[in-house]
Formats: structure tokens, sequence, C-alpha cells
């Protein structure tokens, strides 16, 4: 996007598309996050948020049966970086400097998930994001399962010439 005042659906089509293809690019890259992410799905994106769904298989679940505390925190982690990528089309989306997860409840094996990341301010070098990871009950996004904040380093990205 050229300027920061497109915020059309059109706009959105294109944040949206922007992050698939970086699912369907990034992920295999990543042998933790092929393993979790493998079967997510973009549902909605637009500048700072992306929302994204995912059925919890056994790969998710701790040994009592409810989604691993370590999912979450892997799942913290790449929403934040694919909120920031939707605030300029960034590719490279920084690294950690700090995550934290809150873990409120929990979600079981064949529930959905649904991913909420919000990129709060995207700065020259640091970004801060916030994620929400809910159960979904009858399609829509339901108790929040576990929340978190991620900072990361971020390289300023380069206005297109």
């Amino acid at each position: 996007m050229s300027d920061n005042t497109e915020t059309s659906s059109h706009g959105d089509e294109v944040i949206k598309s922007h992050i698939e293809h970086l699912v369907r690019t990034n992920l295999p890259n990543s042998a933790i996050y092929n393993f979790l992410l493998s079967d997510v799905r973009i549902v909605f994106a637009t500048r700072g948020t992306v929302k994204a769904r995912l059925v919890l298989t056994r790969n998710h679940i701790n040994s009592g049966g409810g989604i691993h505390g370590a999912v979450s925190a892997a799942i913290t982690d790449w929403a934040g970086g694919m909120a920031i990528a939707t605030w300029d089309l960034r590719a490279k989306t920084g690294v950690s400097v700090d995550i934290h997860v809150r873990y409120l409840s929990s979600a079981r094996e064949g529930d959905e998930v649904e991913i909420e990341g919000t990129a709060e301010k995207i700065g020259g070098s640091i970004a801060f994001t916030r994620i929400a990871i809910s159960k979904v009950v009858d399609g829509v996004a339901g108790p929040v399962i576990a929340s978190g904040t991620h900072t990361k380093y971020v390289k300023l990205r380069e206005p297109p010439k």
C-alpha cells in the first residue's frame, strides 16, 4: 500500500492475501510453526489486525486433555508477527523482545479456536502486539482461552520507490 489512507475492502483483500502468502511460504520454513499451524486459516485481515481459525488436534493438547500452554505461547508469537505484517505488508516481522501469555480457560481436541492478533503500535524499532485466543462456540469467538502481549524488535520498512 502506497499510502496509509487506504482502508477499503479492496485494501483489506490485499492485506489478507499478503498474510495468506506469508502463511504458505513461511510456515514450511519453521518446524514448530509448520507442526502446530499447518492447518491455520486466515479469516480476516486489515491494517493492524489479523484473525485466523484453527481446529485443535492431538498435537495441540497436553496430558490433561487441554490446549498446551506452549501451544498458546507459540500461537501468540506467530499471531504477533502476522499482525505486524498487516501494518505495511512487510515480509520480515522482527525478533521477539518479550512475550507474555495469560491462561484463562481451555479447549480440547476437536475444538476450533479463533486467533486475533492486533498491532497496537509499530515504531521505527519496536512493535507492540496484543493477541487473544478464543474458543469458537456456535460459529463465533466465545470464551477467551489465552491472551497475550508480544513485543518485537522490528526494522523500519523502507518506503516504496
